[in-house]
């Protein structure tokens, strides 16, 4: 492939990821809503007895409720991450194989966007989601996007690609090493 059709390849990913993201952003923010509208100063929805609830929680603080009461140092964690992923995000080539990647990134982004703009409106992260059965935190669909992506490309870091489709992670220059 000639260089302007990877450049073009790129930049159509990226509208994608944007799109992506958008979308996933919107569905999380529409379940809080409905968590918000639905949920609170009521009693849990139970969906599985002893199994599955819908349980309005307002989490101050991070994953498992640590840093409770943090919201400007889990805000600047979040920004910080945030600006990692799409650096990565930016650096992704636009190839075939590397599709998969660009929107799970997108999915991490649109669930990092999710919890901040709670932290942002709220002063808190709005979760509802609750496993009865093994007594998990409770949680919400933005954490779902995080850890389900999270987990995928862990999968494909390790276990898919190979350090040679990962070249495009090399800060270092090339330069030097062809003249050897």
């Amino acid at each position: 492939m000639n260089k302007k059709k990877q450049k073009r390849a790129k930049v159509i990913m990226l509208l994608i990821d944007m799109v992506v993201t958008a979308l996933l952003l919107s569905l999380d923010q529409f379940t809080k809503y409905l968590a918000i509208t639905k949920l609170k100063d009521n009693s849990a929805v139970v969906l599985i007895k002893g199994v599955l609830e819908l349980k309005y929680l307002e989490n101050r603080g991070s994953a498992f409720g640590m840093l409770q009461n943090q919201k400007f140092f889990i805000l600047f964690v979040g920004f910080v991450f945030l600006a990692v992923i799409l650096f990565f995000l930016f650096k992704l080539p636009g190839e075939k194989k590397f599709r998969i990647v660009h929107i799970l990134l997108a999915a991490v982004i649109a669930g990092g966007i999710g919890n901040m703009a709670d932290r942002f409106r709220f002063d808190y992260v709005v979760d509802f989601i609750y496993f009865v059965l093994i007594n998990f935190p409770v949680f919400n669909v933005a954490d779902c996007y995080i850890v389900v992506s999270v987990i995928g490309l862990f999968i494909l870091f390790l276990f898919v690609f190979k350090e040679k489709d990962l070249e495009f992670l090399n800060f270092k220059q090339n330069r030097y090493r062809e003249m050897k």
